[in-house]
């Protein structure tokens, strides 16, 4: 995560129009995505499209799985074959308590994959966020020792991983455990259990179920110092015997940030590792960071809505959408370059109305990451990434 300077963001409201200007073949953009769709418009879908490429994916959140939107529930079917639960798999929903765990939205979306024939990846096992202080207290409030802790870990992964054996193909065991340098991150997971974190999870996931595809999952693994840090991750997995398949690049990307170069180069050095790589919540925002905030998904970032930081509120502009066919299609393109190596790309949302960047890391601002709209239409970059595969 890199602190984006007042000059950057000086530099970057002046690069959109030159972005714009070299984007245009048609006199209109609107006419450009109109005749883009008129010549991609058929019964092709991602899924179909990119079959023989990878599997591609999205996240569905708690409300569509417990109240479904008849139009989101289409969408899913039609464009999808993977899936990832949002946020109702993370232990604050799964287990909020000690000895009590929640399985209804889990369940709801395990029926609803297995109904439609959709991969699954259950997130997440092990994470430093969104897990209740329950966890690392004793009932006096004290921090827990390691085999206590270990013990709540295993307990957890038995019983989450377990409940969905055989049914649910993949598990992000471990997220986000590294430092922008490619360290560990000082969690109380780490605090606590120590240097082996990793690979007692990793451990307890392959016993719970031998046959999953298990990962690792982080945000910003572009960064070179920080892809050192999973190369390290996954070499000592494989040293010790214990089962890691892939590793998920998050891929919350904008407009500006990341160079693209720095991410295919981390596609080339996993994969010589012998794993898989993922893309796994994949959107593009098309807005600005506001000043101190860094790049990447640090849901612990909060800044006072700033207007002048939100200038699509009424809608995305012509320039900006031309910016965002660009970019996606940049991004595919090396995608498409390294499919014998990925082997899945989840978007992190179906539609841009169900985004969590339109909160991040400012509540209240508009953003347009996807590709499909607020009424959960393609977009003219939805065409552009099917053109590809035309």
């Amino acid at each position: 995560m890199r602190p984006l300077s007042n000059k950057r963001n000086d530099m970057k409201l002046a690069f959109l129009p030159i972005i714009s200007a070299t984007l245009f073949s048609c006199s209109l953009l609107s006419a450009c995505s109109n005749e883009l769709a008129d010549k991609t418009a058929s019964t092709v879908s991602l899924k179909q499209a990119y079959k023989n490429s990878f599997l591609i994916g999205t996240a569905i959140g708690n409300a569509q799985l417990m109240h479904p939107q008849a139009v989101t529930t289409k969408l899913i079917e039609q464009e999808f074959n993977a899936a990832t639960p949002e946020n109702d798999m993370k232990w604050e929903r799964i287990h909020p308590l000690p000895g009590q765990y929640d399985f209804a939205a889990a369940d709801k979306f395990v029926e609803f994959a297995q109904k439609n024939n959709i991969f699954m990846t259950g997130h997440t096992l092990l994470w430093h966020s969104q897990a209740p202080d329950w966890i690392f207290e004793d009932e006096n409030g004290q921090e827990v020792s390691r085999e206590v802790l270990l013990g709540r870990l295993k307990d957890h992964i038995d019983t989450v991983v377990g409940r969905y054996k055989g049914r649910v193909q993949s598990w992000d065991v471990v997220n986000e455990a590294l430092n922008e340098d490619g360290t560990m991150r000082q969690s109380k997971w780490y605090k606590i259990i120590g240097e082996d974190m990793i690979e007692k999870a990793f451990e307890y996931a392959h016993a719970a179920d031998p046959e999953a595809e298990l990962n690792y999952n982080d945000y910003n693994l572009n960064n070179p110092q920080k892809r050192l840090g999973v190369l390290r991750i996954v070499k000592q997995l494989q040293a010790k015997g214990l089962r890691i398949d892939g590793v998920g690049m998050q891929g919350h990307y904008s407009l500006f940030h990341p160079d693209f170069k720095e991410v295919e180069d981390s596609i080339i050095a996993y994969a010589e590792t012998g794993v898989k790589v993922m893309f796994t919540e994949v959107d593009i925002s098309v807005l600005i960071f506001p000043e101190g905030a860094e790049a990447g998904a640090d849901v612990n970032q909060n800044f006072a809505l700033q207007e002048k930081l939100n200038p699509y509120s009424k809608g995305l502009s012509p320039e900006a959408e031309a910016a965002l066919d660009k970019r996606y299609t940049d991004l595919f393109e090396i995608f498409l370059r390294h499919e014998k190596d990925i082997s899945r790309v989840t978007f992190w949302g179906t539609d841009d109305g169900m985004t969590w960047r339109n909160n991040w890391p400012m509540v209240g601002r508009s953003d347009y990451p996807l590709l499909f709209d607020r009424q959960s239409k393609a977009k003219s970059a939805y065409y552009k990434i099917l053109a590809l595969k035309q």
